[in-house]
Order: C-alpha cells, then sequence, then structure tokens
C-alpha cells in the first residue's frame, strides 16, 4: 500500500493552559498565549493555502499540550492508530481527536503497556520510521506496525522526546536529518539534507507536495531546501517552539 497525497489536514486550537505546556525551553516562561494563537492561525491559513481540507477538533482547555495533534494519532492507508502518550498529563487528549477522525477512517487505540506518540513517526510512501525514544516504547512500535499493515523500521535512541525533531521527510527521496542521524541504518538510500549544527530547529519541516514549510529565521537550512528543488515557505513558530512543539507537531495530514 502506498501512500497517497494528504487531502486534509486535522489541526485543534490552542487551549487556556496552553502557557502549562510541557517544556525544557529557556524562554518558556515568556510565552504570549495571543502570539501562539495568531501563529498557530497563520500555520492553518498557510495548510489551506496548500489546497487541504482544514479539519478541526474542539478545543481543548484542559489539557495544555492539546494543540499537538500529532501525537494523538498515527494516520496511513484508511487507518488511525490512537495513540497511548507517554506523560499521563497528555492522556485525555486523544480522546476529541479519535471522536473526529472515526469520521474518516478506521480507528484502534494503543493499549497497555505500549506508549506509541506521533511525533516520532516518519511517513515514508511504502512504510514508517519510528523513534523509540521517550515517548514510544517497542510495545508501541508493535502494535502500530500491526494495526497499520506495515514495516516499520525504527531509531533507537531514549535521550529524545521525538525523532521528528531531527528527521523528516520532504519527498522525492530526500529527508532533512541532523548530522546525529544522517548516517543511521533507517535512513539508508535517501538523499539526506543535514542543515547547519546552529539550525538543527529547522529539521522539523512539513512537505505537502513540492512546497516545505519551515521555521523562520533559519535561512541557511531554508536554502538548501530550496536547492533541492522545493518551494520553502516560513512561518513564524516561536511561541510553539517555546512549548517544545514544532510544525509537524500541529497536524496530522491524511
Amino acid at each position: 500500500m502506498a501512500l497517497r497525497e494528504p487531502r486534509r489536514a486535522l489541526v485543534r486550537d490552542i487551549g487556556d493552559k496552553y502557557k502549562s505546556c510541557l517544556s525544557t525551553h529557556p524562554l518558556h516562561a515568556t510565552l504570549d498565549l495571543a502570539l501562539a494563537r495568531k501563529q498557530h492561525a497563520a500555520y492553518c491559513k498557510a495548510l489551506a493555502e496548500l489546497g487541504l481540507e482544514i479539519i478541526k477538533v474542539p478545543r481543548d482547555d484542559e489539557h495544555p499540550d492539546s494543540v499537538f495533534v500529532e501525537d494523538n494519532v498515527v494516520a496511513f492507508g484508511g487507518k488511525a492508530l490512537i495513540c497511548r502518550m507517554a506523560k499521563t498529563s497528555r492522556r485525555g487528549e486523544e480522546t476529541g481527536v479519535e471522536a473526529v477522525l472515526k469520521q474518516y477512517l478506521s480507528v484502534k487505540r494503543a493499549t497497555s503497556p505500549a506508549t506509541v506518540e506521533g511525533g516520532d513517526v516518519i511517513h515514508l510512501p511504502d512504510r514508517l520510521i519510528s523513534g523509540i525514544s521517550q515517548r514510544t516504547n517497542p510495545e508501541g512500535v508493535a502494535q502500530m506496525q500491526e494495526w497499520l499493515g506495515i514495516p516499520v523500521a525504527t531509531v533507537f535512541d531514549p535521550g529524545i522526546m521525538h525523532l521528528k525533531s531531527y528527521v523528516t521527510y520532504l519527498g522525492k527521496n530526500l529527508m532533512i536529518a541532523t548530522d546525529r542521524y544522517a548516517s543511521h541504518p533507517a535512513l539508508e538510500g535517501f538523499q539526506i539534507i543535514i542543515p547547519p549544527s546552529k539550525d538543527e530547529y529547522a529539521a522539523d519541516t512539513l512537505a505537502v507536495g513540492d512546497t516545505v514549510l519551515m521555521a523562520e529565521g533559519y535561512p541557511e537550512a531554508h536554502i538548501l531546501v530550496e536547492e533541492a528543488g522545493f518551494e520553502v515557505v516560513t512561518l513564524n513558530v516561536s511561541e510553539i517552539q517555546k512549548c517544545d512543539g514544532a510544525l509537524t507537531c500541529m497536524s496530522v495530514l491524511f
């Protein structure tokens, strides 16, 4: 089964408790909720301008990290695994996501002892690559592979939160990956774009067709992706970054 170009983007507006998000960012205390909401609205507008139908999950004002819908689900080929997230403070977010997604896809929930989060999962045309990390364990990968019915390669690094903070797939057999992962066996056979070490945050990209959304402020990384044949659209995600979030975190494309 080959992955088709996505037609829809599932998103969720930022809730009232967003400033209490899980974060290790040094500027977390300076987070501006109103600005974060403006940045999220610009993100949704950019996805709509790329031709995606925007599907909104009702806002969740109880879970601070609920805007990061990507972690709630892994969708592929008409099926979706509803994730069992590692942090107990995030459990419950997935209920609203599941209620909306079941209108479009066949869904199944990951069960204990699995932990699995979509932020660890790179989508390729015929398979997935998943991090085994602080948030996704081997049982989570096994349940994902069984339900979705496709091969899942793994990158074992229990020191990281999510793999897609370091590696994303652009299309055309191209990856952007930090130097730490560029030579990993799971990435063998791909052309790899390695951003400068100071621009590593820019490795979290969101590709839709020949357009790649990238975080503002990383011009050297932008040029590398443009030179590879993609149109780059930059977005200011400063207040998303302060919650340890990035571009992929805020949507589920399917």
